[in-house]
């Protein structure tokens, strides 16, 4: 088995560049793990020739969640390859209806990002194995927190972990702090994985990822003790912008995505 990782880059908005990685795993067949923004199958298809592979090679995605830079291409791969798509119960909504996702979670560039709505095949669980090929099964590993019902992948000795870890020096985007903590403390615990695949950054070995969840927890801890500090009851919008003036983030808070992270710290704490 190999894997060859895909940087793709786009554009938030005209200022704003951003990347997502999308995996190839390779064995007798190709298997994707996420299908990055919309338009970037040139990219993939361009990977895939370069290692002797095409776009008919590729018989399953894996979806980590719904977010445009993971959804993006799976639709054109799923029209033009009969390819079966995976994904969780809890992210199916926001796949097949990217209306509804758009409703619900507006962002710049939506569309153009997320492409078109496609539909799940197969939906997984935490715990389920599916044999791609003879000598390569994946599990699925609920890393629910960034989203709703996240899922990392784990193939041999390898996971990918998707966005399920919050980045230091990255904008701070999750939904729910405690699933997002004990994801950490899944992804930490898996024994015999010796490589990580995240979304936003190259590979990982087993020390350099203990490194990241550490700072992971580090930061939901400062995040939530300057919401804490900060709250005294207002409306979110002004607790949001409290909240990057004592981090010293301005740019922070005209972010709706990184409000509902203050919102899901807020609400943690008032049920704490």
């Amino acid at each position: 088995m190999k894997v060859h990782q895909i940087k793709i880059d786009f554009y938030v908005t005209e200022e704003i560049k951003r990347y997502v990685y999308v995996y190839i795993v390779e064995g007798n067949h190709c298997y994707m793990i996420d299908s990055g923004v919309y338009g970037c199958e040139t990219q993939i298809d361009s990977l895939l020739r370069s290692i002797g592979r095409t776009v008919q090679d590729v018989k399953a995605i894996f979806l980590t969640h719904a977010h445009p830079d993971q959804i993006g291409s799976a639709a054109w791969f799923k029209e033009n390859t009969g390819c079966t798509v995976y994904a969780a119960a809890g992210e199916r909504a926001w796949i097949e209806d990217i209306d509804r996702q758009f409703r619900e979670r507006p962002i710049p560039n939506f569309y153009k990002l997320a492409g078109r709505s496609v539909m799940i095949d197969e939906t997984v669980k935490n715990g389920d194995v599916i044999e791609l090929e003879e000598g390569i099964s994946i599990t699925a590993v609920s890393t629910a927190g960034h989203s709703s019902d996240e899922m990392s992948y784990l193939i041999g000795d390898a996971l990918f972990i998707g966005d399920s870890v919050p980045v230091k020096g990255d904008i701070p985007i999750f939904t729910d702090e405690v699933r997002t903590r004990e994801s950490l403390d899944t992804i930490g615990s898996i024994p015999g994985v010796r490589t990580y695949f995240p979304a936003w950054d190259t590979a990982y070995d087993r020390d350099t990822m203990a490194e990241k969840l550490g700072q992971a927890r580090e930061l939901i801890g400062s995040l939530k003790a300057a919401v804490t500090a900060c709250d005294d009851g207002g409306d979110i919008k002004t607790l949001v912008q409290l909240v990057c003036e004592k981090l010293g983030m301005p740019m922070l808070a005209a972010n709706p995505l990184f409000s509902r992270t203050v919102a899901c710290l807020r609400e943690g704490s008032e049920n704490s």
